[in-house]
């Protein structure tokens, strides 16, 4: 009896062990997107993101850019706009961060980026007021859990998970149907970040100069200029497209659905 006993403790501990270790793996899994990053000769980045918000915003953007300011190898400055924000088109060398009522397509954010092989030139994001001027959407945390995704998504992070029925991760690149506690990056983001940023570069992509050779532009506002589907999440929703531009020329645009 002593040695079924012992035997039946000891399968618990080892069946606890592994559920932990698993559980552990799976939420700190490896989540850059093919190793895209922006060029630079020195660590850390220093990226420009455009304010071409409304006031209604301003808050929420100034938030996550000193969010992800913590990270050793990425400053993120926010500096004037310099896109319409009903087209939000790129600028070379930076992310513009825009507002506008989008219409009812579906979608509460997207991030767009471009890339030149691996090296990021420059992004857009768009924060869909058709949506945020909803009961449901217009909340702080909806708001500030949005734009701390879409940005993140620009300097190389993908999803640390894409289901909605699990727990919340505690960070903003985490899926959820509940965003209260996932509005700002964690640890793990800063850990991925490092790792993307580990080697540097021989060209600095945030400079407009060397960038603007691969800034062809597209009306990322319209699905059908997004690409192919190349992922979707556990809901079956797409979360990420590509557009090739040939030449080594590529678009990737991430995408946040509205319920």
């Amino acid at each position: 009896m002593t040695h079924k006993l012992s035997w039946t403790l000891f399968v618990l501990v080892a069946l606890t062990g592994f559920v932990f270790a698993f559980t552990a793996t799976t939420a700190h899994a490896d989540h850059s997107w093919g190793g895209y990053h922006w060029a630079r000769t020195t660590n850390p980045l220093t990226l420009k993101l455009g304010d071409d918000v409304t006031s209604a915003w301003d808050s929420y953007l100034q938030v996550a850019s000193t969010d992800w300011s913590l990270s050793s190898v990425l400053d993120t400055t926010i500096v004037a706009g310099r896109s319409n924000p009903k087209t939000c088109r790129a600028v070379a060398g930076r992310v513009e961060v825009c507002n506008s009522k989008y219409g009812n397509n579906g979608w509460l954010g997207i991030a767009s980026i471009w890339a030149s092989g691996t090296h990021i030139t420059q992004g857009t994001v768009k924060l869909n007021d058709t949506y945020y001027n909803t009961a449901k959407y217009n909340t702080p945390v909806w708001r500030q859990f949005v734009v701390c995704q879409e940005i993140g998504h620009t300097f190389g992070l993908d999803h640390q998970d894409e289901a909605f029925d699990n727990p919340n991760l505690g960070t903003c690149m985490d899926y959820t149907s509940d965003p209260f506690t996932n509005q700002h990056p964690n640890t793990h983001d800063y850990e991925m970040l490092e790792t993307i940023y580990a080697h540097l570069d021989t060209i600095n992509t945030s400079s407009s100069v060397v960038a603007s050779a691969a800034s062809a532009d597209i009306d990322t506002s319209n699905r059908s200029e997004w690409g192919r589907e190349i992922k979707r999440s556990r809901d079956g929703r797409t979360s990420l497209h590509e557009r090739d531009l040939g030449r080594g020329q590529k678009v990737f645009t991430f995408v946040v659905w509205a319920d």
